[in-house]
């Protein structure tokens, strides 16, 4: 099987460097590896980033094998730089001509892939770049083709989670019928709203979204459906409502468990027949609106006690889409962070470039109770308050405390700071020793398994940490954090 191309690139030194590398590639059996070869002059104040942008444009590598000199840093950082503008997808393999391992790792957290030093050996590189070009082609075959054909990469993850909401978009969008959105705050359930409208034959018309939560009581019936002039003291002229502006096209009612039940009333008769009265109107309008519904409440309860028709809710609970929490699917965390790194750092005009194992092990420790709009504020803070190129664990500020009130007895707030404490201890612990139990209970100075009952009783899931490697830093490389994280739950037998 022939798989994508390898780009060769030197950054302003020795092109020997990568001289072993293609004489390995090239005695590949049947053409294995397509090779090009490229040199860029990575300097401040050039034109490096448009010369980088017509390489890669012209070549289209599935893996660049970058060729690090011996004094790389200024270089190899404005290289990242420069890539991880436009074509942060690529993977980077590094063949560093330092051997030291500070350097290896200031590689990796610039952004590098894996990374090899000279002597290189090919039952060594071929398996490793495999792999690199593999598991670009699977995510590029599956996941990430099922959206760009649909347009919905706003969709940042790949979680089975989050794939199984996102393929029922374009089977919902081609019904006409009313859709109910749940899902806790903040995890996007406006967007997939946008994303069902889109995607419908009603995509021409206009999307309209209220908040029914930020809108008083006393005005939600004349937001909805409009007034006549006359119809109250100071309506001195007819303003036509969000029914009407949505004609044609689709109404999102957010949060619509907050409706009084009078409106309440009167949108169940819309929905019937598509009908409704402006206040103060004697005539009778019509509208052609599909109605799309979300709440983050639990709306059977309000239906159970009486703060929601029932009617109403059978209305329009004709299709459900139910949308996962972030704690359900964090295995999009690495994905969504480097995805919002690279958005506030354009924004914002930062030093920033990525991401810490230690920060990133951070993220993985905390439950999102916000979702993924918490997760972009931590971030977009960490961003914009960075002075280093990388994130580290201290940048990350996470809320692990309540307030609570005077009157708490002092059993009550000696068992909070205690839970606290716990917890801050584990996740800084964890994130010390990169997720690997065994080496986190002996630092604590306890036992594997009470340790990990530890873990257990405050709720503390990680992925897997990466299996360590042999310290021959000419055989084997590393991996970037993406590839550290292979589940979300730990059983006593994981290391």
């Amino acid at each position: 099987m022939q798989l994508g191309r390898i780009l060769l690139l030197t950054l302003e030194g020795d092109p020997g460097l990568l001289l072993e590398v293609k004489c390995i590639l090239g005695s590949g059996k049947c053409g294995e590896f397509q090779i090009a070869e490229e040199m860029l002059t990575a300097t401040a104040g050039s034109d490096s980033e448009s010369i980088l942008q017509e390489i890669l444009a012209r070549i289209s590598p599935a893996v660049i094998v970058l060729g690090i000199p011996q004094n790389f840093n200024h270089h190899a950082d404005l290289f990242f730089r420069l890539l991880h503008h436009r074509f942060r997808e690529i993977p980077v393999f590094v063949v560093l001509e330092s051997t030291k391992p500070e350097d290896a790792s200031a590689m990796l957290e610039l952004g590098a892939t894996d990374f090899a030093v000279p002597p290189l050996r090919a039952h060594d590189l071929f398996p490793r770049l495999r792999k690199l070009q593999g598991a670009v082609n699977e995510t590029d075959s599956k996941v990430s083709q099922f959206k760009k054909r649909l347009g919905l990469m706003q969709f940042v993850g790949e979680s089975p989670a989050l794939t199984e909401a996102i393929q029922m978009i374009p089977k919902l969008a081609r019904c006409d019928a009313s859709v109910f959105i749940t899902g806790e705050t903040g995890t996007g359930k406006e967007m997939f709203a946008r994303a069902l409208h889109y995607l419908s034959f009603r995509s021409g018309h206009p999307f309209i979204p209220v908040n029914c939560g930020a809108i008083p009581a006393e005005l939600v019936e004349n937001e909805l459906f409009g007034h006549e002039r006359g119809a109250f003291t100071g309506a001195t002229t007819s303003v036509r409502g969000l029914i009407h502006d949505a004609d044609g096209g689709t109404l999102f009612l957010d949060e619509i468990d907050s409706l009084p039940l009078q409106t309440q009333v009167k949108l169940l008769r819309f929905l019937q027949d598509r009908t409704y009265r402006a206040l103060g109107a004697r005539t009778v309008c019509d509208a052609n609106v599909r109605v799309m519904a979300a709440s983050n409440a639990l709306i059977e309860e309000a239906v159970r006690v009486g703060k929601f028709r029932s009617d109403l809710f059978y209305r329009i609970n004709v299709l459900t889409l139910k949308l996962p929490p972030l704690r359900a699917r964090k295995d999009d965390i690495p994905l969504l962070t480097r995805h919002l790194i690279a958005k506030y750092r354009h924004e914002s005009s930062g030093p920033v470039l990525g991401i810490s194992h230690a920060a990133l092990q951070k993220l993985m420790c905390y439950d999102w109770p916000g979702n993924v709009r918490e997760l972009e504020n931590v971030i977009q803070r960490a961003v914009v308050l960075s002075e280093q190129p990388t994130i580290h664990s201290e940048d990350i500020v996470l809320p692990t405390e309540q307030d609570f009130p005077e009157t708490s007895s002092f059993k009550t707030l000696k068992a909070h700071v205690v839970i606290n404490f716990e917890t801050a201890y584990l996740q800084r612990l964890l994130g010390e020793q990169q997720g690997n139990i065994s080496r986190a209970a002996k630092a604590a100075g306890k036992d594997r398994r009470a340790f990990w009952q530890l873990l257990r009783k405050h709720k503390l899931h990680l992925p897997t940490p990466a299996p360590r490697r042999k310290t021959d830093m000419g055989n084997v490389g590393m991996r970037a954090d993406k590839n550290v994280h292979a589940k979300n739950h730990l059983s006593p037998r994981e290391t």
